[in-house]
């Protein structure tokens, strides 16, 4: 099969890549960045150094492919004047106008948790909507949306918090079970959906381990030799001011609280309970917690 990956060689696409690779397939990688040719190439894939936000780039790249894997790469939360939504929709557009143009017949979107609400999802509305963009497409356009748990990879942005305080604090989590997902095990289900030959609609949910905050907090704590290591529920307000004391856009923060709040509620993980995957991900928190101290210890 001719597959076409963008998320240039991200926490997903990597693993993906080589997945494919090893099984044979053709593979064309999406990136922005000219310095990833070399490592593209090492992988055994077809380097295209080119911007998600020209159609025509998109078009001309994906043009003879039999399966496409969209993804929005995440935006600097740190810009001032990023309008996430509309970042997330407008990249959403330049792939549906891509897909249809160059007549693509198999479509895998990395959506989200959450990716089934329309509202009360915070910062993941983008991701609904880049769904609901997809799928106006051509009904003979089978097309899957995979919708992962929370990435384990989020907690690395709680290390300077447990440096300064020895805590992790949040507006959900501690004896609330967090849904958790490793991007090996997302990349090895994305693979499988990409050289299906399944057709039609679907989505997916992508899972790896359910745990609460406080067992995830026991878990890294011991990884990095703080056993006591405690995972703190603290308010909204608390979560919000903190994220714009650090220099967040405001509004992107209010979104990421409002994300936390619905997984605090359930409301977030409410379709995955209902379509939990037969088999969970390969990877669990303590596998990662080694990846976790690493980074803790630099």
């Amino acid at each position: 099969m001719k597959v076409i990956i963008t998320g240039s060689l991200g926490n997903i696409s990597k693993p993906l890549t080589s997945d494919l690779v090893a099984n044979g397939n053709e593979v064309i990688v999406i990136s922005s960045n000219p310095a990833r040719k070399q490592e593209i190439e090492d992988l055994g894939a077809t380097p295209a150094i080119g911007d998600l936000h020209d159609v025509e780039f998109l078009k001309n790249t994906f043009a003879g492919a039999d399966a496409v894997y969209t993804m929005v790469p995440p935006g600097n939360y740190f810009d001032q004047n990023l309008d996430l939504l509309a970042y997330y929709t407008g990249l959403g557009k330049n792939y549906a106008t891509a897909i249809e143009a160059a007549g693509v017949k198999k479509v895998v979107n990395l959506s989200t948790i959450g990716g089934n609400l329309a509202e009360g999802n915070g910062i993941l509305k983008g991701a609904h909507q880049v769904e609901e963009i997809l799928n106006a497409l051509p009904e003979e356009i089978s097309i899957t949306h995979m919708r992962p748990n929370s990435f384990y990879y989020n907690l690395l942005s709680y290390i300077p918090m447990i440096k300064s305080q020895g805590i992790i604090a949040a507006n959900y989590g501690g004896k609330e079970v967090i849904p958790w997902v490793s991007p090996i095990d997302i990349a090895s289900a994305v693979a499988a959906e990409l050289t299906s030959t399944s057709t039609g609609r679907k989505a997916r949910s992508v899972a790896s381990e359910d745990l609460s905050g406080d067992e995830t907090a026991k878990i890294l704590g011991e990884a990095i030799g703080k056993p006591d290591l405690q995972w703190i529920l603290v308010s909204d307000e608390d979560t919000l001011n903190a994220l714009i004391s650090i220099g967040m856009n405001p509004e992107i923060a209010a979104g990421l609280v409002e994300m936390y709040g619905a997984l605090h509620s359930g409301l977030l993980a409410e379709d995955y309970y209902k379509n939990k995957p037969a088999e969970m991900g390969k990877v669990k928190m303590k596998d990662y917690a080694k990846e976790f101290a690493a980074a803790f210890n630099q």
